[in-house]
């Protein structure tokens, strides 16, 4: 296939977009994609890992188990 061939068919691409904090279901999903995040060791991997657990349980949930309100810091 020739050069402006393969573009055009790259433009065609569609793309979705993906959340993981939606697979988050239970607490073996959590962890299990926790853990994947520290074997990584990339702080930034850390820490999105830990905004998409956040945002799966929603943030007034997670400030709530320990005691705290949402905007405890």
């Amino acid at each position: 296939m020739n050069e402006p061939r393969k573009r055009a068919a790259a433009a065609r691409v569609k793309t979705l977009q993906w959340d993981p904090a939606d697979y988050l279901e239970d607490a073996s999903d959590v962890v299990a994609y926790l853990e994947a995040a520290l074997e990584d060791g990339d702080l930034q991997v850390i820490a999105a890992a830990l905004g998409d657990v956040v945002r799966s349980k929603g943030m007034a949930a997670v400030a709530a188990r320990p005691g705290l309100g949402r905007e405890s810091r």
